[in-house]
This record gives structure tokens, C-alpha cells and sequence, in this order.
């Protein structure tokens, strides 16, 4: 089932990425760095441009080693669409806020102390808010950097917040 949502989210990403192209239409494709170095997280991004102040995109990741610990050390997949407004007179780049969904999933570690430890997996959907910046060069290369933070909805774990952020690179293409 896993592999089928991620195969649905890329065939999406490039869906989006061919429908009405233009000349004034871009798009990014990004991988957050941080999370891959810190977490052993896979998080690539897509983005759309929808005018020189206005973005939407989403993120999706997914754990490659469950035993890593961390902020938030029991998700192990994520599927985050989010909308971002900058705030410069660069092109759909300087300081942005974004507001953001996310239904995520994982395992919930439970230590019980007179017999064995036990896990339950969980599934919640969050809404959050971020901050951050982006560069992109000349010639289409792009980094970022984000902080965010977001309230599950469903309590369907005991986590109650999520986090999100990191250092992006990506690509900006037309």
C-alpha cells in the first residue's frame, strides 16, 4: 500500500508539473537534506509557482530506519500539500509563511514496565503553520530553510504536535 500512495504522489507531482505549462509557469522539485542527514527521512518536495508571491507544492516523506530516534522519532510517513506567500520583490523567493495539512502515520513506541514493551501504529491529520526562506540562482537552483509547527486533529496519537522543517535543495524548471 505504501508503495502505491508514493507511485500516486509522483504520477500527481508530474501531472501537475505538464498540465498548462506556459512560458510564466515554474515548478521546483527539492529534497530536505536535514532530514535525510538527521533522521534517515527520504522528504522530497514538489512545488508550483502561481505568480511572483504565491506558491503551492507538497512534501512527502517517508522513514528509512525505524530505529532512529529524534523530535518525532515515531512518524514514518508524511503527506504534507501546504501554500506559501513571500514577502520580496524576487520572483516567488526571500522570506515566505506557509500554512500546511498533514496526514501522517507511524508507530507509537509504549513502554510498559511489568511486561514487554509494545508498539501501535497510528494514523492523524495535522494543520500547521511554517516560516522560512528561499534562494534561487540564475540558473535554477534552489535552497530554503523552514520551521513549522502543527496540531493533529484526530488525537489518534499522543503526540498532539507535529513538527516540520529542515534545508531543502532543489531545482526551479519551467
Amino acid at each position: 500500500p505504501m508503495k502505491k500512495l508514493v507511485l500516486s504522489v509522483v504520477l500527481f507531482a508530474i501531472s501537475l508539473s505538464l498540465f498548462a505549462q506556459n512560458e510564466t509557469d515554474q515548478n521546483e522539485l527539492k529534497i530536505n537534506m536535514s532530514n535525510l542527514i538527521g533522521f534517515k527521512w527520504l522528504d522530497v518536495g514538489y512545488e508550483r509557482l502561481l505568480n511572483e508571491e504565491s506558491s503551492i507544492g507538497f512534501g512527502t516523506l517517508i522513514s528509512l530506519d525505524h530505529s532512529v530516534e529524534g523530535l518525532d522519532d515515531f512518524r514514518t510517513f508524511s503527506l504534507t500539500p501546504y501554500y506559501r506567500h513571500f514577502f520580496s520583490d524576487k520572483y516567488a523567493q526571500g522570506f515566505f509563511v506557509e500554512a500546511f495539512t498533514m496526514l501522517h502515520s507511524g508507530n507509537e513506541i509504549f513502554y510498559d514496565f511489568e511486561d514487554s514493551d509494545y508498539e501501535e501504529k497510528y494514523t492523524d491529520f495535522a494543520v500547521g503553520i511554517s516560516a522560512g526562506a528561499k534562494w534561487v540562482t540564475d540558473r535554477g537552483f534552489v535552497a530554503e530553510i523552514y520551521l513549522g509547527i502543527g496540531r493533529d486533529m484526530f488525537n489518534k496519537s499522543d503526540l498532539e504536535v507535529v513538527g516540520r522543517g529542515g534545508v531543502s535543495i532543489g531545482y526551479r524548471f519551467q
